[in-house]
């Protein structure tokens, strides 16, 4: 991907992360807020302008109790496309994947293996943990709830600096020294449900992206964006994959084994 392309790198370390440390959320029933809906409207309009973005991330915690860290490439556009590389200081990308709608190709030049035509969430599931595919990808990576806005019953105060709208997700509001409302956090419940915190925004979107399972050791990755653009122009071929000569194919099953990404 030219407009992105950077030396970037991903390995593991096979240790069990300390993970770092998350924000403290307010707690008890709270009120009903009717401007919750809202501030959470105008919280995230910046990130629903968001068509496309590109960014570098720096990305350290952990996936299924092994310690990661390291750089990642990352280009993602509307609908639903996704472009993303690791690569090591030397030598072949650690991986390359890219996706279209329901359609995700993994390529492991160093393993010469693929995985192709496999579903995007399964297979950046099955690489990070995390179980999003490109579109939720997308609005989690620029601060942005995932599907529509709730509604304004639905929504407490909790205090006069917070708000929460919603309840799966959870979506919490904090009042800022200047008297404007960021998402801070988004509580998505249930027995495999997961959290993500924001912090450090510029131009209205987070820099620091804090994702964690509530099931313990699946994951707890920290990532940091920089170089950033958004609404930059991306070609489709940006997310599609070239599958080099003599890879051998691979099923989401041995991907999830964890085995050929240790390699």
């Amino acid at each position: 991907m030219t407009r992105v392309r950077a030396l970037v790198y991903l390995f593991a370390l096979g240790a069990t992360s300390c993970g770092a440390p998350l924000l403290k959320l307010p707690a008890g029933p709270g009120v009903p807020a009717p401007d919750g809906a809202g501030l959470l409207d105008t919280a995230t309009a910046a990130c629903r302008r968001v068509s496309t973005i590109t960014a570098e991330i720096s990305v350290s915690g952990a996936v299924h109790d092994s310690r990661v860290r390291g750089r990642l490439l990352a280009g993602l556009a509307a609908p639903a496309s996704l472009y993303m590389e690791a690569t090591a200081p030397f030598g072949a990308p650690l991986f390359v994947l890219g996706a279209s709608d329901d359609d995700a190709t993994l390529v492991l030049p160093r393993d010469q293996r693929v995985l192709a035509h496999g579903r995007p969430d399964e297979v950046i599931e099955a690489v990070a943990g995390v179980p999003l595919g490109p579109s939720d990808l997308r609005a989690t990576l620029t601060g942005c709830p995932t599907g529509a806005l709730p509604e304004v019953a639905e929504a407490r105060a909790l205090g006069v600096n917070w708000r929460v709208v919603g309840t799966a997700p959870a979506q919490y509001l904090r009042r800022e020294g200047s008297g404007s409302w960021r998402l801070v956090s988004v509580v998505h419940p249930g027995d495999d449900g997961w959290r993500v915190d924001y912090a450090n925004f510029l131009g209205d979107l987070p820099r620091s992206i804090h994702l964690v399972s509530t099931v313990r050791g699946r994951f707890d990755l920290r990532m940091d964006l920089s170089q950033v653009e958004v609404n930059v122009a991306l070609e489709p071929s940006t997310f599609d994959v070239k599958i080099p000569p003599g890879v051998r194919p691979m099923t989401i099953d041995e991907l999830r084994s964890g085995e050929p990404l240790s390699r």
